[in-house]
């Protein structure tokens, strides 16, 4: 008699292999499939459902699919109806809008009603949280918020809820900037202050169906007893509050299925907890691991050094991604002189490539596609965003630098010059600006500030010398402008301020600066780059709601998860920028940017390239450590890869200044006498290693062919080496 598998060979021509079988029959219990890059593990989802429908006679509307994002949940209703197209419908949905459901039933059921304040659609009241968050940071910062800053609030708001960090905790966790924890706690309250008419945004009903599903066990038992099956997908990218739910819902039948690869995980800093899945068996100590290893998508090439990259990682579980496919050649590194010859090597290479949409150019921060949209319109490449939010045309360096310009165009402009005014470094107060906008100065503003506010004798030196630099700008080219609006107007030197009190990364507010001066290049008149800068606005939406056919695609890693082309540029790969120095100061965070520049890799089937440079104006650059690794996976290097004492990263304390903390080794040295030259250790990270001398408050410690320096306090405090064995 012919089996399922047979059946859907002869039907849909599709061949599962000995692990996809087994995570298809392996219906009843709980399930964790690994599921590497490539590895079909959608269709291997399809399929489970389609048994446990033909094979096991469960009604379809038993099966509940959770996804990470609405364009999973309908492709996979998509293809589940391709697969079985005389099947009842399946239950796909999103974890929020499974949430949002039981969020409803339970304040109905208290007789709270609710708004929502982001988001779109009809029923959406006057209160939107994005303004709401721009009031409460102007209230306590004294000061408008720049895209940057609301966006960090509302992602640190949200890491909050996705963690579920109690509030009482919330001004002690490690916040992007002064004052967020405080202004959280503002935003809760005046969402509360009703409590008969809430106001939420999305982690709100993500919290609420928690609760309901924990505190109330009528509602929990009417909603565990709609499904006999749960599968949940992408769960690497599910947080705290996202499992529970999970948890709560099929806790009394345990029939779970968890489709995750943990070298995936790259949204921590968006609230989710990938240590949820390395203790998966502490969870579900019944459980079955089944690991999907085989890549269908990939070169051999691609595959293996892919494989040997990710492995540096120790936060994982132990995987080996293999392929059958056959080689298309090796892996291509190349280190340019700067920026524009990296663009000029990709603009060349497009205009010979007949199949543009199946090439992809990979960044890190959105903030790099702007030289590549500038430059593909000029060519008239078509290109297509993947990212719907890139916000360099409205990025408040940009309108710095255009009200600067417009400021030349006539000097007398009070309005103007008030935007900007703070923006150099004048270390002006606001008083003193509004003191100077009441006062009726006529004439130049420069003169009109010296004339009608107290200023300190080097103030005012400084404005003279800018009203010489003003003289000079109108018969000068917009690139030619920019550089002296950053060194003599000294525009940079106010960044830097900014960075230092607001917690930005200088060298990226650098980097927008160089982009404009390349635009500025290209163009002969400030007009004209006010005009260019505009066309690009323009075609930025096209890209996003219009895109071309056979156009490639700009994206960033993240957003490029779960896509694949046949040829890959991954781009700026510079330190300092994948790593950046954040992650290069926390271990976990160092190995969630190894699984982002993995995630990268394995988007391409056929050619992949990785590309950086020398410098970058005045600065010169090195290479992202990640290229070296995979330079010495290339020459064949072994690498110092840290002895897995542990698979399970454990959950992080809340209480301290930060979300998480790694839990102390009870064997990790705590004494600073037994740290002796000579003396072999292994640390929890870097692995085994000879200490080269202990100096002041660092320790210099040998790792293979790398000399690290490390702070002595931390080593001690955090038990972070220990005796080699």
């Amino acid at each position: 008699m012919e089996d399922f598998f047979e059946r859907k060979t002869r039907e849909l021509n599709i061949r599962l292999n000995e692990v996809q079988q087994q995570a298809v029959r392996e219906t009843d219990g709980p399930l964790l499939l690994l599921a590497c890059p490539g590895s079909g593990k959608t269709t291997t989802m399809i399929m489970r459902i389609g048994y446990l429908i033909e094979e096991k006679g469960v009604d379809p509307a038993r099966i509940k699919a959770v996804t990470f994002s609405r364009a999973a949940a309908k492709e996979m209703a998509e293809r589940f109806v391709r697969f079985f197209p005389d099947s009842p419908p399946v239950d796909f949905s999103t974890i929020h809008s499974l949430a949002f459901t039981i969020a409803r039933s339970y304040l109905s059921k208290q007789g709270i009603g609710f708004e929502l304040i982001e988001g779109s659609g009809k029923g959406r009241g006057t209160v939107n949280k994005t303004i709401l968050l721009k009031q409460l940071y102007k209230e306590a910062m004294d000061d408008e918020a720049s895209e940057d800053e609301l966006s960090s609030l509302s992602t640190f708001i949200s890491a909050l809820k996705n963690r579920m960090v109690p509030m009482e905790k919330w001004t002690a966790v490690e916040a992007p900037f002064k004052l967020a924890g405080q202004i959280a706690l503002k935003y809760e309250r005046y969402k509360s202050q009703n409590n008969l008419q809430r106001l939420l945004d999305f982690d709100d009903l993500l919290l609420i169906g928690e609760e309901a599903l924990r505190v109330d066990e009528r509602m929990a038992d009417q909603f565990r007893s709609r499904y006999d099956y749960i599968l949940t997908d992408e769960s690497q990218d599910t947080s705290l509050v996202q499992h529970k739910i999970v948890e709560h819902l099929v806790a009394h039948h345990g029939n779970l299925c968890v489709v995750a690869d943990d070298d995936q995980s790259i949204y921590t800093w968006r609230g989710a907890d990938p240590s949820y899945l390395l203790d998966f068996k502490k969870t579900y100590p019944d459980a079955s691991v089944l690991r999907m290893e085989q890549n269908y998508r990939s070169s051999k090439e691609i595959v293996e050094n892919a494989s040997e990259f990710i492995k540096r990682n120790t936060q994982r579980y132990p995987k080996e991604m293999r392929t059958d496919n056959e080689g298309k050649g090796p892996i291509h590194i190349q280190r340019m002189d700067d920026a524009k010859r990296q663009l000029d090597y990709i603009t060349y290479e497009l205009l010979n490539e007949k199949q543009l949409g199946e090439v992809a150019i990979l960044f890190r921060n959105n903030a790099s596609s702007t030289l590549y949209v500038n430059e593909l319109t000029r060519r008239g490449i078509p290109f297509y965003m993947k990212d719907a939010d890139d916000k360099f045309c409205s990025h408040w360096i940009l309108k710095d630098v255009l009200n600067f310009m417009r400021l030349s165009f006539n000097t007398q402009r009070k309005d103007i010059f008030a935007k900007i005014i703070m923006k150099m470094n004048l270390f002006i107060s606001r008083n003193q600006v509004s003191r100077f906008l009441s006062a009726e100065t006529p004439g130049d503003v420069f003169d009109g500030l010296i004339q009608s506010v107290e200023l300190k004798t080097d103030q005012v030196v400084k404005l003279k010398e800018y009203q010489e630099v003003y003289a000079k700008i109108p018969d000068m080219r917009p690139a030619q402008v920019i550089r002296m609006i950053r060194y003599e107007l000294e525009y940079e030197e106010a960044l830097r301020s900014r960075a230092e009190k607001y917690g930005f990364r200088l060298d990226g507010l650098q980097g927008i600066l160089d982009t404009l001066e390349e635009i500025a290049a290209s163009v002969k008149t400030m007009v004209e780059f006010a005009h260019r800068l505009q066309e690009l606005e323009q075609a930025v939406q096209q890209a996003k709601y219009d895109p071309p056919k056979n156009a490639v695609t700009l994206s960033t890693f993240h957003s490029a998860k779960g896509l694949e082309f046949r040829r890959v540029f991954m781009i700026d790969l510079i330190q300092g920028i994948i790593p950046t120095e954040e992650d290069e100061k926390n271990p976990l965070m160092l190995e969630e940017a190894r699984r982002l520049f993995y995630v990268g890799m394995t988007r391409a089937k056929e050619r992949l390239e990785l590309l950086s440079y020398q410098k970058s104006g005045n600065n010169r650059k090195r290479d992202s450590q990640f290229i070296n690794e995979v330079k010495d996976i290339l020459a064949g290097k072994s690498m110092p890869v840290a002895e897995r004492r542990t698979i399970a990263i454990q959950q992080r304390k809340t209480s301290g200044t930060s979300f998480e903390s790694i839990p102390l080794n009870p064997n990790g040295i705590r004494n600073r006498e037994e740290l002796e030259e000579g003396f072999e250790v292994v640390h929890r990270v870097f692995g085994k290693g000879v200490i080269v001398k202990v100096e002041g408050e660092e320790i210099h410690i040998l790792f293979g062919s790398t000399n690290k320096k490390l702070s002595l306090e931390t080593v001690l405090e955090r038990r972070l080496l220990e005796p080699a064995r």
